[in-house]
């Protein structure tokens, strides 16, 4: 066990206040920025320098085979109540500089307490700090689901009424899980699950000032209240099931956020075990061929679409007419059933009909919305879904900063819409999203108007089993991933807005 103890003075209580502090481990280089998905009850938002984006998270990176990478590097962090643990983890989360990060509290783990237990709680009555109030067995799932990379729901506890919320909290795979907790060490399934182990060690003196300014200024609770809790439950818990459990750690961070040594050393190693599975800076290796399904269409169709001299009317009633033609075709590869059903005039007629649950369409906005019309008009019924999937240009990386999916997506045939794929960037992480949520691989139909080479060998090398069906597909794309001939910025082109200056030929990459 390596203990660090440099450093001076007494830890910050700085860790009070909801801030994100940035350890100046490394002051000659600007952190990349970085989306965090977070457990807690807090919005999860993204704010850059230009707009802020809302986020839930975003599904794991995955390799050319359409597998996820390595599992998840998963740092366990335990201490006393109001120890800086979240503090500790934010910090981290600063100066890993790795694109996504998880970071998993035990506070939502609570257990659903009957009324008895809601009536002692209200009287401060109720021991919060023994193991028998967290469900460890909805924990270890969580964190084993979220370690490998599958999307989990994360329940919300309101600390003021002591009860779970209705709405449970959707959050997606990450390079690194931060799991943090008052017994996070206490479970022998949750260790076997943590690839890290801190200790966050704070004097007692201070984690109670901690705590009650936390719980008169965030839970609503008086003073005497507290100290009676404390004095009853925290204290001797700490020293029962928490203290012991420092014997696990790998490191023990002595005055927690202030401790830049030990968090130096957290960082420093994490850094080397994500090197070595090469998950910082993926780069898809896009080198595989794949055959894809044309379209038989009328060529005027597709030609009167590229012309640039041809006005939005008309780019319009000849694109409907191109999708039309694709949603039709598209439907024809779906299983059917043979049936016999009896005409007006009394004769039987063999025919064949769709084999199989709902079709469920989805777009991935915003050029592939304009698909939505056809599909609805060729199925009757059907439900829609809509994915917002943008390229941070920062990172060179696909963000997925927008997801609505109808219920029980998982057993339907879904038809996967974007008017063009250049690079098959946002395609490849709009399948993985379906994947995330239990949809069959041999489920998933890509329809596109216009589709690269390089698109179609991406998305067909990573996803063999998913169905590509297109109308023309172009051999070439240039430095700037615009498909060449191509048919401009399919977006701006139907809803009649101005292209930037750095137009994609999707809408992969666009910023609106």
């Amino acid at each position: 066990m390596l203990r660090s103890d440099s450093g001076s003075g007494d830890d910050s209580l700085d860790g009070l206040s909801n801030r994100v502090h940035r350890c100046p481990l490394t002051p000659s280089l600007s952190p990349r920025k970085r989306t965090t998905s977070q457990s807690k009850t807090e919005p999860p938002l993204l704010r850059t320098n230009k707009r802020t984006i809302y986020t839930a998270g975003r599904p794991p990176w995955y390799n050319v085979t359409g597998t996820t990478f390595k599992e998840a590097f998963v740092i366990g962090l335990c201490g006393g109540s109001a120890s800086g643990k979240t503090t500790v983890a934010n910090k981290i989360i600063e100066a890993l500089d790795v694109p996504w990060v998880v970071l998993l509290s035990m506070d939502s783990f609570y257990k659903v307490l009957n009324k008895e237990e809601q009536e002692l709680a209200a009287k401060n009555e109720y021991n919060f700090d023994h193991p028998d109030a967290f469900d460890f067995e909805l924990l270890v799932t969580v964190l084993r689901k979220l370690k490998k990379g599958k999307s989990i729901k994360v329940p919300v506890y309101d600390f003021t009424s002591h009860c779970r919320r209705k709405e449970w909290k959707t959050v997606y795979g990450a390079n690194v899980v931060i799991f943090e907790g008052i017994l996070a060490f206490a479970n022998k399934e949750l260790l076997k699950l943590l690839d890290m182990k801190v200790f966050v060690d704070t004097d007692s003196d201070i984690r109670l000032i901690r705590r009650l300014k936390r719980d008169i200024s965030q839970r609503g609770r008086d003073i005497s209240g507290i100290i009676k809790q404390y004095n009853k439950f925290v204290k001797p818990a700490f020293e029962q099931y928490i203290e012991p459990t420092v014997q696990v750690a790998d490191i023990v961070v002595p005055r927690g956020g202030e401790n830049f040594v030990a968090l130096d050393l957290i960082v420093q190693h994490v850094h080397s075990q994500l090197e070595k599975v090469q998950i910082i800076k993926i780069k898809l290796a896009l080198t595989f061929i794949h055959q894809c399904t044309l379209c038989p269409i009328r060529f005027c169709h597709l030609c009167v679409c590229r012309n640039k001299e041809t006005n939005r009317d008309e780019f319009i009633f000849y694109s409907k007419r191109l999708m039309r033609l694709l949603i039709e075709h598209a439907l024809s590869f779906l299983p059917l059933k043979p049936v016999s059903v009896e005409t007006p005039q009394g004769g039987v007629y063999e025919g064949k009909r769709l084999s199989g649950n709902r079709i469920t369409g989805v777009s991935i906005l915003r050029a592939g919305e304009t698909m939505e019309q056809a599909l609805m008009a060729v199925c009757k019924d059907i439900r829609l879904g809509k994915i917002l999937i943008q390229t941070n240009h920062d990172t060179g990386e696909p963000e997925l900063h927008y997801l609505r999916l109808p219920k029980d997506i998982s057993e339907d045939y879904v038809i996967l819409m974007d008017s063009t794929v250049s690079t098959g960037a946002a395609a490849l992480m709009a399948v993985r999203v379906l994947l995330d949520h239990d949809v069959a691989e041999d489920k998933i139909f890509l329809l596109s108007l216009l589709m690269a080479e390089m698109g179609v060998h991406s998305v067909a090398y990573a996803f063999p089993k998913v169905r590509i069906i297109t109308t023309a597909v172009d051999k070439e794309v240039n430095d700037q991933f615009h498909i060449i001939p191509g048919i401009g910025n399919f977006g701006d082109r139907y809803f009649g807005t101005d292209a930037p200056s750095d137009w994609c030929e999707s809408d992969e990459g666009m910023d609106f």
